[in-house]
């Protein structure tokens, strides 16, 4: 049995025991727990992401309690408990989604440009969420050099808004066809780089002025979902506040329990139930496995807060060292209360 001294020095997100109650304190004060958190839907702790929670569900050493019921109950895709087996299979057949259609990928791959881009000025209600993915070649004398060749743009509901091939502004190397299928006559004509980047960049922005986008909120510019975002704008030469970016390579809940990147073949396969990139890639493909995960992850229902990150004015002293005899006389509970999440949950898109 726990004594009530254990009890009172135990996390009452992670469940971490301390001997003392300033230990608790300083934990709170550096994990930075909050409901965003993916959290086990038996026991009710909270772990850093859906990997964390995959362990403790069914991992090499699970909670068993929670592995028991998870495995007569279980979502293996979303990892959410549900009230009965009957209710998980009607569940799991929502929750588990079918691959793009081969044949339409097929054509796409003879398509050339597309472009319906337009910038309304933000006259849509809420703000507007596209996903973005890129293929691409080499370049250099080892091939190894990346130059974006081709690029995708989808909207939320995987209409394909913009597909072109890229013309690089150097020689390539090595079109890496078995995964591209990209052949020399595809970019012979095709559009030049610098105008892509200026269609795609005048498109995020919709109208507002760059210095001017702030949140996701209120303004003109445009969500943009993707995979390893950093490396595909970096190879378009296209600059974006980070503010608007929803990256699943980088998303906190979405990572590795080394805290390193998941692929976006492994995240698909494990969160939508699918597999892609099984031959020649196609950017279509990738966008809409990053824009189902991204939906996924903003329609997770969590406690609404006024201010729900750490980095809010508001919550700068929540854990100030000048409050550490008030933190100490707090219960546990009280403590997850005021703590608040270190990242931008997705979910707060939709708030």
């Amino acid at each position: 049995m726990e004594s009530a001294e254990s009890l009172r020095n135990k996390c009452a997100a992670c469940f971490r025991q301390f001997n003392r109650m300033e230990h608790l304190v300083d934990h709170m004060r550096s994990t930075y727990h909050s409901f965003h958190e993916p959290t086990c839907g038996v026991c009710k702790k909270h772990c850093r992401s859906f990997e964390s929670l995959r362990e403790h569900l069914i991992g090499p050493l699970p909670k068993q309690e929670c592995k028991n019921l998870f495995n007569i109950r279980g979502c293996k895709f979303c990892l959410a408990i549900l009230d009965s087996p009957y209710a998980l299979r009607i569940h799991q057949d929502r929750c588990q989604l079918s691959g793009v259609n081969y044949g339409i990928l097929a054509r796409l791959a003879n398509l050339g440009l597309r472009d319906t881009l337009t910038i309304d000025n933000g006259f849509s209600r809420g703000p507007q969420v596209v996903a973005l993915a890129c293929k691409m070649v080499g370049s250099g004398s080892d091939g190894s050099l990346d130059l974006c060749a081709r690029v995708c743009i989808i909207d939320e509901n995987e209409n394909m808004i913009f597909h072109t091939y890229v013309k690089p502004p150097i020689p390539v190397t090595n079109y890496r066809y078995e995964t591209t299928g990209i052949r020399p006559e595809n970019l012979k004509d095709a559009m030049p780089l610098r105008q892509v980047q200026r269609r795609i960049q005048d498109f995020l922005c919709n109208g507002e002025p760059m210095w001017k986008i702030r949140s996701p909120k209120g303004g003109k510019a445009r969500i943009l979902v993707g995979h390893g975002l950093d490396h595909d704008l970096d190879r378009l030469q296209v600059e974006y506040p980070a503010i608007m970016i929803r990256d699943t390579a980088k998303y906190p809940p979405l990572v590795k329990t080394s805290k390193l990147s998941n692929s976006l073949k492994y995240l698909t396969q494990a969160y939508l139930g699918y597999d892609i990139q099984t031959g020649i890639q196609d950017p279509y493909e990738d966008c809409v496995a990053t824009m189902r995960l991204y939906l996924r992850m903003r329609n997770q229902v969590h406690r609404r807060e006024d201010y729900p990150l750490a980095s809010d004015p508001q919550n700068r002293n929540n854990f100030a060292s000048w409050r550490q005899s008030e933190l100490e006389r707090m219960s546990p509970e009280e403590m997850l209360a005021i703590s608040r999440s270190d990242y931008y949950c997705w979910c707060l898109d939709s708030a």
